[in-house]
């Protein structure tokens, strides 16, 4: 399972310098003019784990193989971006396929660094970007609406699905995201998961300071963080320049620079957190000789389920699984010295496979 993150956010907030220092990479453009992006940029970027690490110190597999997220960073949307304004509005579908919204939000003042407004007032930013992913859904919705309509003569059963996709027109109309619909029902669920409707999606708000506000928030990140929590979102807080100034520096200087800022871990690492826990996602392990890897599976998965985050063939012809702790292995150094101490479990069809497990799948197909 792969965690998708779509960047969005006015022009020259630093979508693209942040992408830049999330995938430790400098092949996302980034200049101080608007519509700097022009394509959609794609970077598979492997997920830090210091586990994965651990475990393979005690391995030495030949291979070590993370989790990934994939970043999507596209053109800056502007007001009037669902009307064809910009050009960001040609990459909306690629974000309606992400499964969570980073939206940037620029919060420092600096007069080198134009702002299309021509001032710095992140609520407001945040009000133009979320107004034109409103008006997106309502043109897509409004669509889909319009097929269903003709269509019902001839199949009745979509009147149900019909009847759900116009109450959630009305609350869209309304001014209200698609994540605050509370009305559920198979045909609501039906209907989100075909149009994938930006407002849907869980939302990370990214305050993007400068090196100043590194350490202390100033009043424009007081401000977004004040609304996240309002809103029940999360939120972090990132200095996207600095990060990316970091991009090819050794661990232990990249860290210590981070210390040096007060920082406890990178940008990447708190996105990726916080995206793993909006979305409910954890990591289990496989070890051994040939490979330890991590694998993304969703929290409260049962053994078979996370199993198919293998291969779809060990879920249909699972066996058994075993099981040892993360603490577990560390401690005892190896399969086989959790064998000999007890400390590997045999779990049927009904286990909840937890954060940090490192599995072996037994199955027959």
């Amino acid at each position: 399972m792969s965690l998708s993150i779509g960047i969005v956010g006015l022009p020259n907030v630093g979508k693209s310098t942040l992408f830049n220092a999330l995938t430790k990479a400098q092949n996302a453009e980034s200049a101080n003019y608007a519509f700097c992006t022009i394509e959609p940029n794609k970077a598979v970027v492997p997920v830090p784990d210091p586990r994965l690490q651990i475990l393979a110190d005690l391995v030495r597999p030949q291979r070590v193989q993370h989790s990934t997220v994939d970043f999507v960073d596209i053109a800056g949307l502007v007001a009037g971006a669902s009307r064809g304004e910009g050009l960001g509005n040609k990459f909306l579908a690629t974000i309606r396929e992400t499964r969570a919204i980073l939206h940037v939000v620029r919060c420092f003042d600096d007069d080198d660094v134009i702002h299309v407004a021509n001032s710095v007032d992140p609520l407001r930013d945040i009000e133009i970007i979320e107004t034109e992913l409103l008006l997106a859904d309502i043109q897509i919705l409004q669509a889909r609406i319009g097929r269903m309509e003709k269509l019902l003569k001839g199949d009745k059963t979509l009147g149900p699905k019909l009847e759900a996709a116009r109450r959630l027109l009305d609350h869209l109309d309304g001014g209200e995201p698609a994540a605050t619909f509370g009305e559920p029902s198979r045909a609501l669920d039906e209907l989100l998961a075909e149009l994938r409707l930006i407002t849907a999606k869980q939302i990370i708000y990214c305050a993007n300071v400068d090196e100043e506000g590194v350490a202390e928030d100033n009043e424009h990140v007081r401000r977004v963080r004040a609304l996240a929590t309002d809103r029940g979102a999360e939120f972090v807080k990132i200095s996207a320049k600095m990060e990316e100034d970091l991009v090819g520096l050794e661990d232990d200087e990249y860290q210590e620079f981070l210390e040096s800022y007060g920082i406890a871990e990178s940008g990447l690492d708190q996105i990726v957190r916080t995206g793993f826990g909006c979305l409910g996602l954890i990591s289990y392990f496989t070890a051994g000789v040939k490979e330890v890897r991590s694998w993304t599976i969703h929290d409260g998965d049962k053994a078979p389920r996370a199993a198919a985050a293998i291969h779809t063939d060990f879920e249909r012809g699972f066996i058994r699984a075993e099981v040892i702790g993360y603490d577990s292995f560390v401690e005892h150094g190896s399969e086989a010295k959790c064998r000999a101490a007890g400390a590997l479990r045999v779990e049927g069809r009904e286990y909840v496979v937890r954060d940090g497990d490192v599995v072996h799948f037994l199955f027959n197909v």
